[in-house]
Protein backbone atom coordinates (compact mmCIF):
# COMPACT_ATOMS: atom_id res chain seq x y z
CA UNK A 1 0.00 0.00 0.00
CA UNK A 2 1.15 3.61 -0.66
CA UNK A 3 2.01 5.05 3.05
CA UNK A 4 1.36 8.33 4.87
CA UNK A 5 4.67 9.87 4.32
CA UNK A 6 3.59 13.43 5.11
CA UNK A 7 0.98 16.08 5.89
CA UNK A 8 -1.27 14.79 3.48
CA UNK A 9 -2.73 11.00 2.84
CA UNK A 10 -4.09 10.29 -0.31
CA UNK A 11 -7.54 11.51 -0.85
CA UNK A 12 -9.36 9.94 -3.27
CA UNK A 13 -8.82 5.93 -3.53
CA UNK A 14 -11.88 5.54 -5.90
CA UNK A 15 -13.00 1.70 -6.85
CA UNK A 16 -13.97 1.76 -10.04
CA UNK A 17 -14.62 -1.91 -10.57
CA UNK A 18 -14.83 -4.88 -8.13
CA UNK A 19 -14.48 -7.59 -10.76
CA UNK A 20 -11.68 -9.05 -8.62
CA UNK A 21 -13.01 -10.30 -5.61
CA UNK A 22 -14.44 -13.51 -7.43
CA UNK A 23 -10.81 -14.50 -7.41
CA UNK A 24 -9.34 -14.04 -3.08
CA UNK A 25 -9.14 -10.75 -1.68
CA UNK A 26 -12.09 -8.56 -0.46
CA UNK A 27 -11.55 -4.95 0.93
CA UNK A 28 -9.01 -5.49 3.39
CA UNK A 29 -7.49 -8.59 2.09
CA UNK A 30 -9.53 -11.20 4.12
CA UNK A 31 -11.29 -14.01 2.40
CA UNK A 32 -14.46 -13.61 0.43
CA UNK A 33 -17.19 -15.47 2.03
CA UNK A 34 -20.42 -16.63 0.44
CA UNK A 35 -23.22 -15.46 2.35
CA UNK A 36 -26.99 -14.96 1.65
CA UNK A 37 -28.56 -12.31 0.11
CA UNK A 38 -29.90 -9.36 1.99
CA UNK A 39 -26.84 -10.28 4.31
CA UNK A 40 -24.66 -7.78 5.81
CA UNK A 41 -20.51 -8.56 5.59
CA UNK A 42 -18.29 -6.46 7.33
CA UNK A 43 -14.48 -5.91 7.55
CA UNK A 44 -12.73 -3.92 10.29
CA UNK A 45 -9.38 -3.05 11.12
CA UNK A 46 -6.88 -1.13 13.25
CA UNK A 47 -3.34 -0.09 11.53
CA UNK A 48 -0.70 1.41 13.43
CA UNK A 49 1.99 3.28 11.08
CA UNK A 50 5.33 4.84 12.43
CA UNK A 51 8.55 6.60 10.89
CA UNK A 52 11.56 6.50 13.19
CA UNK A 53 11.56 10.00 14.95
CA UNK A 54 8.61 10.84 12.06
CA UNK A 55 4.97 10.54 11.61
CA UNK A 56 2.88 8.16 13.51
CA UNK A 57 -0.43 7.37 12.57
CA UNK A 58 -3.44 5.32 13.90
CA UNK A 59 -6.37 4.22 11.21
CA UNK A 60 -9.61 2.91 12.54
CA UNK A 61 -11.19 1.20 9.73
CA UNK A 62 -15.08 0.03 9.56
CA UNK A 63 -16.70 -1.27 5.85
CA UNK A 64 -19.82 -3.02 5.46
CA UNK A 65 -21.17 -4.65 2.27
CA UNK A 66 -24.74 -5.26 1.89
CA UNK A 67 -26.84 -7.32 -0.49
CA UNK A 68 -30.22 -6.94 -1.66
CA UNK A 69 -31.98 -8.88 -4.28
CA UNK A 70 -31.09 -8.73 -8.05
CA UNK A 71 -27.87 -8.39 -7.11
CA UNK A 72 -27.93 -4.84 -5.79
CA UNK A 73 -24.99 -4.19 -2.98
CA UNK A 74 -24.52 -0.92 -1.29
CA UNK A 75 -21.00 -0.63 -0.06
CA UNK A 76 -20.29 1.68 3.17
CA UNK A 77 -16.43 2.90 4.45
CA UNK A 78 -16.13 5.01 7.35
CA UNK A 79 -11.99 5.65 8.20
CA UNK A 80 -10.85 7.77 11.14
CA UNK A 81 -7.03 8.64 11.38
CA UNK A 82 -5.07 10.60 13.86
CA UNK A 83 -1.58 11.15 12.45
CA UNK A 84 1.45 12.79 15.26
CA UNK A 85 5.13 13.70 15.24
CA UNK A 86 7.54 15.04 13.02
CA UNK A 87 7.57 16.43 9.74
CA UNK A 88 10.16 17.72 7.53
CA UNK A 89 9.61 21.33 5.86
CA UNK A 90 12.17 20.70 3.10
CA UNK A 91 15.21 22.66 4.51
CA UNK A 92 18.35 21.66 4.27
CA UNK A 93 20.51 20.12 7.02
CA UNK A 94 23.21 22.85 7.78
CA UNK A 95 26.37 22.10 10.67
CA UNK A 96 25.19 24.98 12.87
CA UNK A 97 21.38 25.16 14.64
CA UNK A 98 19.01 26.83 13.03
CA UNK A 99 15.09 28.42 13.99
CA UNK A 100 12.34 28.19 11.51
CA UNK A 101 8.78 29.95 12.27
CA UNK A 102 5.92 26.92 12.90
CA UNK A 103 3.09 27.16 10.34
CA UNK A 104 0.74 29.09 12.16
CA UNK A 105 3.23 32.10 12.48
CA UNK A 106 2.80 32.55 15.86
CA UNK A 107 6.15 30.22 17.48
CA UNK A 108 9.79 29.13 16.49
CA UNK A 109 11.45 25.83 16.40
CA UNK A 110 15.47 24.96 16.64
CA UNK A 111 16.92 22.48 14.62
CA UNK A 112 19.92 20.87 16.09
CA UNK A 113 23.40 21.15 13.90
CA UNK A 114 23.43 18.71 10.48
CA UNK A 115 19.90 17.17 11.26
CA UNK A 116 17.30 17.33 9.00
CA UNK A 117 14.93 20.47 9.73
CA UNK A 118 11.56 18.70 11.25
CA UNK A 119 8.16 20.74 12.75
CA UNK A 120 7.78 18.43 15.73
CA UNK A 121 4.03 19.44 16.04
CA UNK A 122 2.33 17.93 13.47
CA UNK A 123 -1.24 16.70 15.00
CA UNK A 124 -3.98 16.25 12.36
CA UNK A 125 -7.39 13.61 12.29
CA UNK A 126 -9.24 12.97 8.77
CA UNK A 127 -12.72 11.49 8.89
CA UNK A 128 -13.54 9.68 5.67
CA UNK A 129 -16.55 7.98 4.72
CA UNK A 130 -17.55 6.75 1.15
CA UNK A 131 -20.95 4.97 0.08
CA UNK A 132 -21.28 3.05 -3.08
CA UNK A 133 -24.48 1.23 -4.91
CA UNK A 134 -24.20 -1.41 -7.55
CA UNK A 135 -27.13 -3.01 -9.42
CA UNK A 136 -27.67 -4.35 -12.86
CA UNK A 137 -28.84 -2.33 -15.14
CA UNK A 138 -29.51 -4.40 -18.29
CA UNK A 139 -28.45 -7.83 -19.54
CA UNK A 140 -24.72 -8.14 -18.69
CA UNK A 141 -24.54 -4.50 -17.43
CA UNK A 142 -23.52 -3.37 -14.31
CA UNK A 143 -23.37 0.53 -13.14
CA UNK A 144 -22.42 2.26 -10.24
CA UNK A 145 -22.55 5.18 -8.70
CA UNK A 146 -20.96 6.77 -4.70
CA UNK A 147 -19.77 9.76 -2.82
CA UNK A 148 -16.69 10.78 -1.22
CA UNK A 149 -16.10 13.43 2.47
CA UNK A 150 -13.02 13.35 3.93
CA UNK A 151 -12.83 16.40 6.64
CA UNK A 152 -9.63 17.17 8.76
CA UNK A 153 -8.78 20.02 10.27
CA UNK A 154 -7.59 22.25 7.53
CA UNK A 155 -8.69 20.07 4.56
CA UNK A 156 -12.28 19.00 3.25
CA UNK A 157 -12.45 17.02 0.12
CA UNK A 158 -16.04 15.95 -1.47
CA UNK A 159 -16.58 13.77 -4.02
CA UNK A 160 -18.70 11.53 -6.66
CA UNK A 161 -18.09 9.19 -9.04
CA UNK A 162 -20.04 6.55 -11.58
CA UNK A 163 -18.98 3.62 -13.99
CA UNK A 164 -20.45 1.10 -16.02
CA UNK A 165 -19.13 -2.34 -16.64
CA UNK A 166 -20.48 -4.68 -19.44
CA UNK A 167 -19.94 -8.88 -19.88
CA UNK A 168 -19.23 -10.66 -22.41
CA UNK A 169 -18.02 -14.18 -23.16
CA UNK A 170 -20.19 -16.03 -20.83
CA UNK A 171 -19.18 -13.49 -18.53
CA UNK A 172 -15.35 -14.30 -18.26
CA UNK A 173 -14.74 -10.80 -19.74
CA UNK A 174 -15.86 -7.34 -18.09
CA UNK A 175 -15.47 -3.95 -20.16
CA UNK A 176 -15.74 -1.16 -17.18
CA UNK A 177 -15.48 2.67 -17.80
CA UNK A 178 -16.17 4.59 -14.69
CA UNK A 179 -15.37 8.71 -13.85
CA UNK A 180 -14.81 10.61 -10.53
CA UNK A 181 -14.94 14.32 -9.45
CA UNK A 182 -13.65 16.32 -6.25
CA UNK A 183 -13.68 19.82 -4.88
CA UNK A 184 -10.97 19.81 -1.84
CA UNK A 185 -10.66 23.20 0.00
CA UNK A 186 -7.76 23.85 2.21
CA UNK A 187 -7.82 26.33 5.03
CA UNK A 188 -4.07 25.94 6.45
CA UNK A 189 -3.15 26.90 9.48
CA UNK A 190 -1.51 30.45 9.50
CA UNK A 191 -2.93 31.21 6.16
CA UNK A 192 -1.53 30.26 2.52
CA UNK A 193 1.72 32.00 2.22
CA UNK A 194 3.04 33.79 -0.79
CA UNK A 195 5.09 31.75 -3.40
CA UNK A 196 8.63 32.42 -2.32
CA UNK A 197 7.86 34.66 -0.12
CA UNK A 198 10.72 34.38 3.01
CA UNK A 199 9.72 33.11 5.99
CA UNK A 200 10.02 35.80 8.79
CA UNK A 201 9.85 35.43 12.31
CA UNK A 202 6.48 34.72 14.13
CA UNK A 203 3.88 37.43 14.46
CA UNK A 204 4.94 38.79 10.94
CA UNK A 205 1.90 38.37 8.08
CA UNK A 206 3.25 40.07 5.51
CA UNK A 207 4.10 36.90 3.69
CA UNK A 208 0.47 35.30 3.49
CA UNK A 209 -2.00 35.85 0.61
CA UNK A 210 -4.90 34.34 1.49
CA UNK A 211 -6.91 32.25 3.97
CA UNK A 212 -8.28 29.46 1.84
CA UNK A 213 -7.71 28.28 -1.77
CA UNK A 214 -8.86 25.35 -3.30
CA UNK A 215 -8.69 22.15 -6.21
CA UNK A 216 -10.59 20.25 -8.39
CA UNK A 217 -9.82 16.49 -9.69
CA UNK A 218 -11.21 15.02 -12.93
CA UNK A 219 -10.21 10.73 -12.97
CA UNK A 220 -11.18 8.48 -15.78
CA UNK A 221 -10.83 4.75 -15.88
CA UNK A 222 -11.05 2.45 -18.49
CA UNK A 223 -10.66 -1.50 -17.52
CA UNK A 224 -10.41 -5.00 -19.14
CA UNK A 225 -11.15 -8.13 -16.87
CA UNK A 226 -10.43 -11.57 -18.05
CA UNK A 227 -10.95 -15.15 -16.34
CA UNK A 228 -7.87 -16.93 -17.96
CA UNK A 229 -8.91 -20.30 -16.95
CA UNK A 230 -10.40 -21.69 -13.79
CA UNK A 231 -7.58 -21.00 -11.71
CA UNK A 232 -6.52 -17.50 -13.52
CA UNK A 233 -7.98 -14.08 -13.79
CA UNK A 234 -6.05 -10.98 -15.01
CA UNK A 235 -6.95 -7.41 -15.58
CA UNK A 236 -5.64 -4.37 -16.80
CA UNK A 237 -6.33 -0.80 -15.96
CA UNK A 238 -5.48 3.04 -17.84
CA UNK A 239 -6.29 5.87 -15.77
CA UNK A 240 -6.32 9.14 -16.61
CA UNK A 241 -6.27 12.21 -14.08
CA UNK A 242 -6.73 16.08 -13.98
CA UNK A 243 -6.29 18.31 -10.94
CA UNK A 244 -6.34 22.18 -10.72
CA UNK A 245 -5.99 24.55 -8.52
CA UNK A 246 -3.71 24.47 -5.62
CA UNK A 247 -1.52 22.41 -5.65
CA UNK A 248 1.04 23.90 -3.11
CA UNK A 249 2.07 22.48 -0.11
CA UNK A 250 1.84 25.43 2.21
CA UNK A 251 3.80 23.74 4.71
CA UNK A 252 6.77 23.34 2.40
CA UNK A 253 9.89 25.98 1.97
CA UNK A 254 13.19 25.84 -0.02
CA UNK A 255 16.51 26.92 1.32
CA UNK A 256 18.21 29.93 -0.02
CA UNK A 257 22.03 28.80 0.40
CA UNK A 258 25.25 30.56 -1.10
CA UNK A 259 28.60 29.11 -2.78
CA UNK A 260 29.42 27.66 0.60
CA UNK A 261 26.31 25.88 1.19
CA UNK A 262 25.15 28.19 4.06
CA UNK A 263 21.40 28.80 4.17
CA UNK A 264 20.84 32.59 3.99
CA UNK A 265 16.94 32.29 4.70
CA UNK A 266 14.07 29.91 3.79
CA UNK A 267 11.45 30.49 1.05
CA UNK A 268 8.27 29.53 0.96
CA UNK A 269 7.33 26.86 -2.37
CA UNK A 270 5.61 27.19 -5.68
CA UNK A 271 3.85 24.09 -7.17
CA UNK A 272 2.47 24.48 -10.89
CA UNK A 273 -1.75 25.18 -10.66
CA UNK A 274 -2.29 22.08 -13.04
CA UNK A 275 -1.16 18.07 -13.18
CA UNK A 276 -2.29 15.61 -15.25
CA UNK A 277 -1.29 11.98 -14.17
CA UNK A 278 -1.79 8.98 -16.17
CA UNK A 279 -0.67 5.54 -15.22
CA UNK A 280 -1.15 1.82 -16.45
CA UNK A 281 -2.07 -1.13 -14.24
CA UNK A 282 -1.61 -4.90 -14.32
CA UNK A 283 -2.67 -7.31 -12.01
CA UNK A 284 -3.03 -11.08 -12.03
CA UNK A 285 -4.51 -13.74 -9.66
CA UNK A 286 -3.71 -17.53 -9.64
CA UNK A 287 -5.27 -20.09 -7.35
CA UNK A 288 -2.88 -23.19 -7.52
CA UNK A 289 -4.21 -26.91 -7.35
CA UNK A 290 -2.70 -26.75 -3.83
CA UNK A 291 -4.99 -23.79 -2.64
CA UNK A 292 -1.88 -21.58 -2.44
CA UNK A 293 -2.76 -18.01 -4.33
CA UNK A 294 -0.30 -15.65 -6.46
CA UNK A 295 -1.21 -12.12 -6.54
CA UNK A 296 1.30 -10.54 -8.93
CA UNK A 297 1.05 -6.78 -10.40
CA UNK A 298 2.86 -3.53 -11.84
CA UNK A 299 2.04 -0.15 -12.17
CA UNK A 300 3.66 2.25 -14.35
CA UNK A 301 2.56 6.28 -13.60
CA UNK A 302 3.82 9.47 -15.28
CA UNK A 303 2.53 12.79 -15.13
CA UNK A 304 3.14 16.14 -16.94
CA UNK A 305 5.54 17.30 -13.62
CA UNK A 306 7.59 15.17 -15.54
CA UNK A 307 7.38 12.26 -12.45
CA UNK A 308 7.65 8.62 -13.47
CA UNK A 309 7.24 5.61 -11.49
CA UNK A 310 7.61 1.72 -11.17
CA UNK A 311 5.98 -0.15 -8.88
CA UNK A 312 6.11 -3.88 -8.43
CA UNK A 313 3.76 -5.71 -5.59
CA UNK A 314 3.35 -9.63 -5.23
CA UNK A 315 1.75 -11.63 -2.24
CA UNK A 316 1.81 -15.53 -1.78
CA UNK A 317 -0.94 -16.89 0.48
CA UNK A 318 -0.38 -20.13 1.48
CA UNK A 319 -2.75 -22.68 3.59
CA UNK A 320 -1.53 -23.79 7.08
CA UNK A 321 -4.54 -26.19 7.66
CA UNK A 322 -7.47 -23.98 8.16
CA UNK A 323 -5.46 -20.83 8.47
CA UNK A 324 -2.90 -19.07 6.13
CA UNK A 325 0.09 -17.22 5.82
CA UNK A 326 0.58 -14.23 3.32
CA UNK A 327 4.48 -12.97 2.75
CA UNK A 328 4.26 -9.89 0.98
CA UNK A 329 6.63 -7.74 -1.23
CA UNK A 330 6.05 -4.41 -2.87
CA UNK A 331 9.23 -2.15 -4.95
CA UNK A 332 8.65 0.98 -5.56
CA UNK A 333 10.82 3.49 -7.78
CA UNK A 334 10.57 7.15 -8.43
CA UNK A 335 12.31 9.86 -10.47
CA UNK A 336 12.10 13.76 -9.10
CA UNK A 337 9.44 16.44 -10.94
CA UNK A 338 11.00 18.70 -13.02
CA UNK A 339 10.74 21.46 -10.74
CA UNK A 340 12.27 19.36 -7.95
CA UNK A 341 15.58 20.78 -6.06
CA UNK A 342 17.38 19.95 -2.36
CA UNK A 343 17.82 23.94 -2.30
CA UNK A 344 18.39 26.89 -4.53
CA UNK A 345 21.84 28.77 -4.80
CA UNK A 346 21.36 32.92 -4.06
CA UNK A 347 23.64 33.38 -7.25
CA UNK A 348 20.87 31.83 -9.22
CA UNK A 349 17.75 33.43 -10.57
CA UNK A 350 14.26 31.82 -9.01
CA UNK A 351 12.37 29.61 -11.46
CA UNK A 352 8.87 29.95 -11.99
CA UNK A 353 8.68 26.49 -9.90
CA UNK A 354 10.01 25.22 -7.06
CA UNK A 355 9.74 22.73 -4.06
CA UNK A 356 12.22 20.28 -1.86
CA UNK A 357 9.60 18.30 -0.87
CA UNK A 358 11.23 15.18 -0.80
CA UNK A 359 8.00 12.96 -1.85
CA UNK A 360 8.29 14.96 -4.88
CA UNK A 361 12.16 14.16 -5.62
CA UNK A 362 14.17 10.79 -6.59
CA UNK A 363 13.66 7.95 -4.50
CA UNK A 364 13.37 3.72 -4.18
CA UNK A 365 11.01 2.09 -1.44
CA UNK A 366 10.82 -1.52 -0.36
CA UNK A 367 7.98 -2.95 2.04
CA UNK A 368 8.21 -6.61 3.27
CA UNK A 369 6.06 -8.12 5.37
CA UNK A 370 3.39 -11.15 6.03
CA UNK A 371 -0.23 -11.35 7.38
CA UNK A 372 -1.47 -14.08 9.37
CA UNK A 373 -4.90 -15.33 8.84
CA UNK A 374 -7.27 -17.34 10.72
CA UNK A 375 -11.06 -18.33 10.05
CA UNK A 376 -13.23 -18.89 12.47
CA UNK A 377 -16.87 -19.51 13.51
CA UNK A 378 -19.60 -18.72 11.44
CA UNK A 379 -17.39 -17.44 8.72
CA UNK A 380 -15.40 -15.05 10.25
CA UNK A 381 -11.94 -14.57 10.21
CA UNK A 382 -9.09 -12.71 12.37
CA UNK A 383 -5.67 -11.65 10.55
CA UNK A 384 -2.61 -9.87 11.65
CA UNK A 385 -0.17 -8.15 9.62
CA UNK A 386 3.16 -6.72 9.97
CA UNK A 387 5.79 -5.19 7.56
CA UNK A 388 8.52 -3.12 7.60
CA UNK A 389 9.12 -0.24 4.91
CA UNK A 390 12.01 1.88 3.76
CA UNK A 391 11.90 5.09 1.64
CA UNK A 392 15.89 5.78 0.23
CA UNK A 393 15.88 9.73 -1.47
CA UNK A 394 18.46 10.11 -4.41
CA UNK A 395 20.22 12.61 -5.34
CA UNK A 396 19.22 14.01 -8.74
CA UNK A 397 22.90 15.01 -9.55
CA UNK A 398 22.78 18.86 -8.58
CA UNK A 399 26.19 19.90 -7.28
CA UNK A 400 26.58 20.61 -3.16
CA UNK A 401 28.43 23.34 -2.37
CA UNK A 402 30.61 23.89 0.50
CA UNK A 403 29.02 22.56 3.77
CA UNK A 404 26.27 20.71 2.22
CA UNK A 405 29.23 18.02 1.12
CA UNK A 406 28.97 16.66 4.84
CA UNK A 407 25.20 16.81 5.74
CA UNK A 408 22.93 14.31 4.43
CA UNK A 409 20.79 16.01 2.08
CA UNK A 410 18.85 12.88 1.34
CA UNK A 411 17.95 10.92 4.67
CA UNK A 412 16.24 7.56 4.48
CA UNK A 413 12.66 6.87 6.45
CA UNK A 414 12.29 3.57 8.30
CA UNK A 415 8.73 2.43 9.09
CA UNK A 416 6.68 -0.34 10.31
CA UNK A 417 3.21 -1.03 9.96
CA UNK A 418 1.38 -3.50 11.82
CA UNK A 419 -2.87 -4.48 11.44
CA UNK A 420 -5.50 -6.22 13.05
CA UNK A 421 -8.60 -7.24 10.72
CA UNK A 422 -11.55 -8.89 11.88
CA UNK A 423 -14.13 -9.59 9.16
CA UNK A 424 -17.97 -10.91 10.13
Amino acid sequence: MQLINNKKPSKNKVNITQLLTVATCTLLGTSAQAEEEKSWEFDTALMYYGETDRVQATELILAGTKTFEDEKTLNLKLTVDALTGASANGAVAQPNVQTFTRPSGKESFNTPANETPLDDTFRDTRLQFNAQWTQPFAEDYRISGGLHLSKEYDYLSVGLNANIARDFNQKNTTLSAGVAYSNDTITPEGDIPTAFAEMVPPGNELNRSGTEDDKTTVDLLLGVTQVIDRQTIMQFNYSYSQVDGYLTDPFKVVSLVNSNGISEKQLYENRPDKRVKNSIFWQTKHHFLSNSIIDFSYRYFWDDWEITSHTVDARYRIPLGDSYIEPHIRYYTQDAAEFYQPFQLSSNPLPSYMSADYRLGKMDGITVGVKYGMPMKNNTELSFRLEFFQQSSKSTGVEEPGVLNEVDLYPSINAVVAQVSYSF
